[in-house]
Formats: C-alpha cells, structure tokens, sequence
C-alpha cells in the first residue's frame, strides 16, 4: 500500500541574527554622520563669527558727517546788546498781581494790564471753590501747539539756549491763558473792594521780565557791557502771576517803539567799511533770520575797539525779551566744501624723498625697509605706504607702519634715507570704507562752528564723502561703524 504524500510543506526560515556583542565584550559605537572636513569648516566658522564680535565690540560707534558744498560769511559773528525805547511800569497797588496778555503782545491805551488783589481774599475764594480747575478750548490748545510747532521745527541742539527761551515763552503762554480763566471767575464773582483792574497810558509790546539794562543809550554802552562774560553771567526777572508786590514794584514793561537797534564792537578798519557803506545784512543766530541794517553811528570804544550802532525799522517783537544777541555780518560769502571746525585734526607725518617711494605687488605704492636677521644679515621689506600729501620733492607718509629711526634703501642706488624729519598736515578722517582715513584739507575760511575746504583736491575730500563728525574719538586706521 503506497504511503500517503503530505501536500503540506515546510516553510524555511532564516536564522535570526546574533545579536550577541562581539568577542571583547564591547559594542562599537555608531560611525559618525559628520566627516572631519566638515567638524573642522564649523571650527573655523565660529572662530570667525568670534573674531567678528570681538572686533566689533573694541570698534567705536562714532557720528559721522556728510560733507557737501556750501558757504559761510567771511565776516566774524558778533554778540551784541540790544537797545529799545522800553518803559518799566510800577504797580499802582500792593497785594497779589494777575496777568492777561503774553510777552510779545500788543498792548492798546486803555488796555487792561494786570490786576491786583489787596487782600488776597478773591484768589483764596477762587480756589476754595476751584475755579481755576478749567478745561482749554480748541484755541487755548492751539496756542500752546503752535508755541512747541515752532520750537520743534527750529531746534538745533548745539545751541541749547534755545530751549530756555522756548520754556520761558511757553509759560507765558499759559500765564495768559490763566489770567484770562481768572479775571473771568472773577467777574462771575462780581466787584471787590479789594480787587483793582489797572489799564495801560500807551501802546506799546508788553514784556514779563526786568533786567536793569531798560534806558541804556548808545553812549552809556561800555567795553564791560560786550564783554563775553557779562553775556554768559546774564539774567533778568521773570514776573508771574500771583506774586506778591508792593506799590512801585515793577510789573511789566512796555516796548513803546518798532525802531531798535544792536550795539557791537569791532575793529576800526570794519567800523570804518560799514559806516561808508551805511546799510549791512544781518543775520540773526537765533533764528537764522536776515534782516537789513543801517549804520549810523560809531564810537571810540579803546583798545583799537570801536561801537558799532545797528539800527532796525521791524522785528522788534520778536527779539523783544532778548538783550544780547549773537548776529552774523553778510557782506561776502566763500563757497566750497563745508565741514565742522570739529572733525578737522592735526597730524604729523614723516617726510620722505620722493625717489624712495617705489611699486609694490599689484602696484601698491610703498618703500623699502632694512631689516636684519638673527645673525645680522641684512635684507630689505617692502612696507606698503601710502602718501597722504607731497611738495616738490617730498612725500608725507604716516606713522601707522614706520618709525622713527627707519632705514629705507633706494631702488636705483645704494643710497639710504633714515627717517626722522616730521611735519604736521590739516585735514579730516574720512570713513567712507569703514576705517578712519585721514584726508588732507585746505581751509579757506573758518568761523566758530564751521570751515570752508578746497574742494577736489589731491589727497582731499570730496562732496558727499562721510567724515568722522568728532575728530577726537577715532585714531588713525580705526574701524568705525556709524
């Protein structure tokens, strides 16, 4: 009987992999994804970015400046005294004074002026029961806007001052609109015994402050009087609202003439040019505002000194609360390139010969150094050095690379130049390229703020460059990020 065949068949399977470690016990650690060239490129790559940081933590962060063509007056500024027909008016009365006008305002006969309160009662009443606490209308807020419009748009923060007066002129401001708010409450309360309304006797531009010089006359002007430290130590007194005042005291003055003038002191050659010519521009540094003089009147002030008396038909209103004043002559102008007296230096720089000025690689200019080695063999580098000036026979090369005592050997001879021989150069540090490079300039005209520069010049600047805006922050060579 034949046996039966199974149909079923077996299936194989593969043996299941050891996974046992390999003999020694150890398993080997898996193989890196990262191949040795590129762990190292990282390297590198981050002592890159550190040697960045680190440069530009020790680079100094430095203002630069524009340079483009313009003009200064070749004529010196002046500071002068500004003298009016002004009138301190006393008070009539003693107690508390109140104001309702603001300095610069036009003041008609029979105007009221200021208020006084005998007995201070009004004012503790009017506070009692908070009349002072108002809300401004729309054109109480416009005044004010339009007092910080103004400032805003002629600020210039090297001349600070500025801001004292824009401060004093908004108080008045306010003192205006607050003696408006209370001579109203005090009608609301009726009349007083005690309260005086006082009205001005002409017409005149009314001014908060006293500063003794009210009644000076061109021949009362001293040489003490135009004296840089009286402008500086200058003050006056400001009069305010609610102040305390007795019979007499002054509160407020009144400018009763357009007519005015500016008193200056200046040398008898100008003296003399101006009162031929017998008209001058003026600029005034306050506000940059040109206004027509006359010139009618010079006195012997000493000293090779004389006074200078400049008359003015307007404008009188708005220098009304200023008594010295800084003024710009405009009789001729220098045009060229115009940089701040602050970005110009003064350098020093070796005076080499010409014939030991040769081309390095790629045709960089330099010279050639003596060098020595250990056993005192003589050889030659070649030291990239760039001229920054020259006359007729000399280069001027700076110190960042040379020193004193160098000895430089010509190309064409045998013949050696030690360096010692210096000479200084005027100019500026460009930054154009992101160092400070300084660049020869040849100064035209210079007044306090500002110099006028030859423009294109050989090793010189021209319009557009970017300069360093404060020469004493940066060295030679330094990087700068502006």
């Amino acid at each position: 009987m034949a046996r039966r065949r199974n149909s079923s068949r077996t299936a194989y399977r593969q043996p299941a992999p050891d996974r046992r470690p390999p003999s020694g016990g150890q398993r080997k650690p898996p193989h890196s994804s990262f191949p040795p060239v590129s762990v190292a490129f990282f390297v590198v790559l981050l002592i890159y970015i550190l040697i960045l940081l680190i440069q530009y933590a020790n680079a100094r962060t430095i203002a630069g400046y524009e340079v483009k063509t313009g003009s200064l007056s070749t004529d010196q500024i002046y500071t002068g005294i500004a003298l009016r027909a002004e009138s301190v008016i006393g008070s009539e009365y003693s107690g508390y004074v109140n104001y309702f006008s603001k300095d610069g305002d036009r003041l008609g006969v029979g105007n009221l002026a200021y208020t006084v309160d005998e007995s201070g009662d009004i004012l503790e009443k009017l506070n009692s029961e908070n009349a002072g606490e108002t809300v401004l209308d729309a054109d109480d807020l416009r005044d004010v806007q339009t007092e910080i419009v103004d400032f805003t748009a002629g600020f210039d923060p090297h001349h600070f001052a500025g801001t004292y007066d824009f401060r004093d002129s908004l108080l008045s401001t306010v003192q205006k609109l607050s003696g408006s708010y209370i001579l109203k409450d005090i009608n609301e309360l009726g009349a007083s015994a005690s309260m005086h309304q006082c009205y001005t006797a002409e017409t005149g531009i009314v001014v908060y402050s006293t500063d003794g010089y009210e009644g000076r006359s061109f021949d009362s002007v001293t040489a003490e009087d135009l004296s840089p430290d009286t402008a500086a130590a200058y003050s006056r007194t400001v009069l305010e609202n609610n102040q305390l005042v007795s019979v007499g005291d002054p509160v407020y003055k009144l400018c009763t003439d357009e007519n005015w003038s500016v008193v200056i002191a200046a040398d008898e050659e100008r003296a003399a040019s101006l009162l031929e010519d017998g008209y001058v521009r003026i600029r005034f540094l306050k506000n940059q505002q040109e206004i027509w003089a006359s010139v009618t009147k010079t006195r012997p002030l000493g000293d090779g000194k004389v006074l200078i008396r400049l008359d003015f038909s307007n404008s009188m209103v708005i220098f009304c609360t200023d008594r010295f004043l800084r003024v710009e002559l405009l009789t001729a102008d220098e045009t060229g390139l115009k940089v701040p007296n602050s970005s110009i230096v003064e350098n020093e720089f070796f005076l080499v010969p010409k014939e030991y000025i040769t081309a390095g690689p790629g045709g960089t200019q330099g010279v050639l150094r003596e060098t020595y080695d250990e056993q005192g063999k003589k050889s030659t580098e070649f030291i990239s050095a760039v001229p920054y000036s020259e006359t007729k026979t000399e280069y001027y090369l700076d110190q960042t690379t040379l020193r004193p005592g160098d000895v430089l050997d010509r190309t064409d001879s045998s013949e050696t130049f030690t360096l010692s021989a210096m000479a200084p150069l005027t100019g500026v540090y460009n930054i154009n390229k992101g160092y400070a490079d300084f660049r020869q300039i040849t100064v035209r005209y210079a007044n306090e703020e500002y110099s006028i520069v030859e423009p294109n010049t050989l090793y010189g600047l021209s319009e557009y460059d970017h300069i360093v805006l404060d020469a004493s922050t940066v060295t030679p060579e330094a990087l700068v990020y502006g």
